[in-house]
Order: C-alpha cells, then structure tokens, then sequence
C-alpha cells in the first residue's frame, strides 16, 4: 500500500483528477486569514441546538409559550447558581428537571447571562428537507449557530440569501440542497455527519455590510475559461447543477466521502452556459417547494368520513408498490409515479422525508388549522418537484 499525497492508505475508487478541481471552501478560506483559492470564502455547519424538541415548533404561538417557559426555568437557575455563589461543580448543581442541559448553556450559567424573550427571533428554519418549521434563533438556547447568524442575521434575509448545502465528510449518504432559511445541522442526514452551507451572500451580525461569498479568485477562473459575460451568481447556478450531475456523484463518490466537493471547469462556454442555466432552475425548484404546481394525484376517500377527518394527518404511509400513500384512514392518494421516488437527499427520497416529517409526535402536530389541506397539496407539490428535478437532472449536458 502507498498513502496519496494526503496521507489517505485506503484509496480504492478515489480519482487522482479530483484534486485539480476548484475546492468549494477551506478552513483557511473561511477563517479569512488568508487569500485563499477557493470558490467560496465563507461556510460553515447547520444550527445544532441540542435541544431541537425545544427550540423547533409548526406552531408558532406553541413554540413561544414553550420558549418563555424554558428561559422563566432557566433565568430562575441562574439566579439561584449566583445566589448560591457560583459553586464550581455546575453539573451537580443544576435541576435537570425542566431543563435539557447542555456544556454550552452551562457555560451561559457559568457567567451568569440571562435570556430574555425576543419575538424577532422566532424564525423560518429547513428542519428537514421539505419540512419548514418555526424556531427561537438565539444564542443561549441554540448550542452552536456556527456562521447562520452570518447567511441569515435577520428574518429580512429570507428572500434574498441562498444556501447551498453538503453533507460534510465522512457523511454515509451524499446529500445535496439548497434553502433560503437557516439550515439544521441534520437536515437530509440520516447518519452520521450534518450539513455545511455554503451561501451566496453573507453579512454582519446585524444585517448590515452584505457581501458576495464567491471569491474574485473563482471568477478570475471561470471568466478565463467560458469568458468576461460569467458572474458570480452563474458560478453559484452551475455548481449546484454539477453536484447533482449523476455522473460526477458516481465517478468521485470516494473522493467525496473524505473531503469537502471540488468542482471542475468544464470544456467550453455552451456546456458551462447550460449548466448554470439548470442549476438556476432546480435552485428555484428546491427553494419554491412550497408553490410548485400540485401533481394530479387521484384522490380516494372514504364515503363516510367529514371534511376534518379527510386531511388531518396523524402518520401518513405508502402503500402497494408505492404509488399511492395513506393519509390518513379516510384518504388515499392513489397514481405516484416511480420516478418519484427516485430524486433523494441522503438514503431517503424526498417524499420519504415528507412522510417522517408530517406526523404528530407528541405535542408536534404539523397539521394546519388555518390551511387544513396544506400536508395533502404538499405531498402533491412534491411529487412535482421530485419529477421535475429528475428530468433536469437527465437532461444535464454531457462535460468534457
């Protein structure tokens, strides 16, 4: 055995040409010490919470009062642990009672920061994919925001920054997306590893200074391959079409195990053109799930059910071969094409994630009082969007 220039002994499948492709980020990129040759200069992980059932809620009044309770319990611990005069042993001292702890709150502890409730921090966030959820963005109760406070410092920044994101390496599965919310570190993981995002502007903390994220190195690069009409945005637009291309998902699946996607040139300005003009598409497709058209699935209902029992959702199943799904016990939907099912974010495919996500646990009901029909049309409207996304997929230029 020889180890590559990386150090790597098991290189079964890795292509050596993957090196001399643009790498997406680095760290060094990232921490902005340096002018780095990278396409990005700036990503970073999903939110980790550590405390998703708390901070994660469909219902956004539910999750303001379940908000106010936590930070009533833990300012309350606070003031007990400095009235007690900060005893060294936080651990033994805290009430585990009604509050998930975890090393970066009892950090906060340890100084003595409070929280108090902020109505502007409750947030659209991608829970999952095709799954938006209401969350309280603060960091006290979020363990690690890692740079979202950067994509998305403030609710204005939903209709104007996109993410792109990757499972990090040593992920089991690829997974590939993009979202104009604040990612969740486990958003299309359903193994080990979380996600990094790479967007297309970030800002200050407060909003202010926005800024293009791709580098005038990468610009430099396409510019001088496929010509001086090439922008930052269709560089954005042509790698998110690259990482969905079959072909370059097979040939450098090993190489994508171990680090972070690099993204090659492709051999003429048509190619490149086409490419960016199908990353745009599925960008607008990914992020605008929730308005697709509805696919015309036949709907079966049991005669004797009412209006409320048709589309309230406690767990939805497929059924058969998996052209139809059970809603509920009183509504099938019956005609799901097979291409459906093919279009996947890590092992599962899309509607796979709509099924596990769209269910009540506990006191997590996603059902809609105010759009009682919504789980129903998005089931449709995803179905949409997986058909769609295989077709541009199949249709991707061939690259040199």
């Amino acid at each position: 055995l020889k180890p590559d220039a990386k150090g790597n002994w098991l290189t079964e499948g890795m292509q050596t040409d993957f090196e001399s492709f643009l790498p997406l980020g680095t760290k060094e990129g990232k921490a902005e010490k340096i002018d780095a040759n990278v396409i990005f200069s700036m990503y970073g992980n999903g939110l980790k919470t550590n405390r998703d059932d708390v901070v994660f809620d469909f219902n956004k009044t539910l999750l303001a009062r379940r908000i106010q309770k936590f930070i009533e319990s833990y300012d309350a611990e606070v003031d007990r642990y400095i009235r007690a005069g900060r005893p060294k042993d936080a651990d033994a001292f805290v009430n585990y009672d009604h509050i998930k702890w975890s090393e970066g709150l009892k950090g906060h502890l340890r100084h003595g920061s409070v929280a108090t409730f902020d109505e502007t921090k409750m947030r659209q966030s991608l829970f999952r994919p095709f799954s938006t959820q209401y969350l309280y963005f603060d960091s006290i109760l979020n363990e690690r925001r890692y740079q979202q406070q950067h994509f998305f410092p403030n609710s204005n920044n939903s209709e104007d920054n996109i993410v792109v994101c990757v499972a990090s390496p040593g992920a089991d599965h690829q997974t590939f997306f993009a979202s104009n919310h604040i990612v969740n570190l486990k958003c299309g993981i359903s193994g080990n590893s979380g996600v990094q995002c790479f967007p297309f502007y970030v800002y200050d903390e407060d909003g202010t200074n926005r800024r293009e994220n791709i580098t005038d190195w990468a610009l430099q690069q396409f510019q001088t391959a496929h010509g001086s009409d090439v922008t930052k945005r269709d560089i954005f637009h042509y790698v998110y079409a690259l990482l969905h291309d079959p072909a370059y998902r097979t040939r450098y699946a090993e190489n994508l195990k171990r680090e972070l996607p690099r993204i090659p040139l492709v051999g003429d300005s048509g190619t490149f053109a086409a490419l960016a003009t199908a990353g745009h598409a599925l960008i607008d497709l990914h992020i605008g799930y929730e308005t697709a058209p509805e696919y015309p699935l036949t709907e079966v209902y049991e005669q004797t059910a009412t209006l409320s029992d048709i589309f309230h959702v406690e767990k939805m199943r497929l059924i058969e071969d998996k052209t139809a799904m059970q809603i509920n016990p009183y509504l099938t939907l019956r005609g799901i094409p097979p291409e459906a099912h093919t279009y996947k974010l890590g092992n599962r495919s899309a509607l796979d994630w709509v099924i596990d996500q769209y269910r009540v646990r506990g006191d997590s009901d996603p059902n809609r009082a105010d759009e009682p029909e919504y789980i129903v049309r998005l089931v449709k409207r995803v179905v949409t969007v997986s058909i769609e996304t295989m077709r541009i997929v199949a249709n991707l230029p061939t690259r040199d």
